[in-house]
């Protein structure tokens, strides 16, 4: 079973609406087996789509195509996720920097956000 390129990636939960996965793939965000793609081409399974979210790059390999947007819990029975485990680490530490930040110029850390910091690494 085949399917369009954008519906295949609204329909394993990748991107929120149809015409957002077109936005992206038409932006060179998507690849399928590292070849630019359209938002047209047909997806068979065994392909390997990469697909650039903000900080990381998801690698998925096709192996099936739902008839229309699954539940979450269905997702693996039409795709493989062969995303690193380091693009993970990448989006995590994003998140814990952006916590940590403090705006320049505000001095030192009180007793208080100290310890808040460090609840944070228990």
């Amino acid at each position: 079973m085949t399917a369009r390129l954008d519906k295949w990636l609204w329909a394993v939960r990748l991107f929120k609406t149809r015409s957002l996965a077109a936005t992206a793939i038409r932006e060179g965000a998507v690849a399928i087996n590292e070849l630019p793609a359209k938002p047209s081409r047909e997806v068979h399974a065994g392909e390997i789509v990469t697909v650039s979210q903000g900080l990381i790059t998801r690698t998925l390999r096709v192996v099936g195509a739902p008839a229309s947007r699954v539940g979450a819990k269905l997702v693996p029975e039409y795709c493989t996720d062969l995303t690193p485990p380091e693009e993970f680490e990448k989006l995590r530490v994003s998140r814990l920097e952006r916590v940590l930040a403090r705006p320049k110029g505000s001095g030192r850390p009180t007793k208080r956000e100290r310890r808040e910091v460090d609840r944070l690494f228990e």
